[in-house]
């Protein structure tokens, strides 16, 4: 009985995960239509239905120059490359976003609860944040690379 009351209690948060996002408002909203217009079909599936890319597969991983990582649904700078690490993990990582530039939710997908994060303005989808970073904020803000573009400083 057990079991099947977890099943059922799993069963149930996986499905009221997406209305907590259609619940949310944002700055900037677009359309299904306009989304998928604007989109890849693997940024789409990334940032609006919260997937993931591969590993080791986004070009921004290995972006060693100074400049500012932008939201690709809307171009809100959000991270900095000075906050930008190699993790090892295969995706870009930062220990700390811009002021004001995302906002979390709980991710209740897997067995264990993880903080998802997005774009503050549009609510794209970036990746999550860890416990596992580097001081001084301890934290890994594990960011799919296709939901970035990146804007080298001037002068870089």
């Amino acid at each position: 009985m057990i079991r099947r009351q977890f099943l059922s209690g799993a069963a149930a948060l996986a499905l009221a995960a997406p209305a907590v996002r259609a619940a949310e408002s944002f700055e900037i909203t677009r359309t299904e239509a306009e989304w998928k217009a604007m989109l890849t079909d693997l940024e789409y599936e990334v940032m609006r239905k919260e997937g993931t890319e591969r590993a080791f597969t986004s070009p921004l991983n290995d972006e060693k120059r100074a400049g500012t990582f932008l939201c690709k649904g809307c171009a809100l700078p959000l991270y900095s490359s000075e906050t930008k690490f190699d993790s090892g993990t295969g995706w870009p990582s930062f220990y700390r976003a811009l002021s004001e530039a995302v906002a979390t939710k709980p991710d209740r997908k897997l067995i264990w609860v993880r903080t998802e994060v997005h774009c503050r303005r549009c609510g794209s989808h970036l990746g999550h944040i860890f416990d596992d970073g580097p001081p001084p904020t301890g934290k890994r803000h594990c960011i799919n690379g296709v939901s970035l573009t990146f804007r080298p400083a001037q002068g870089a």
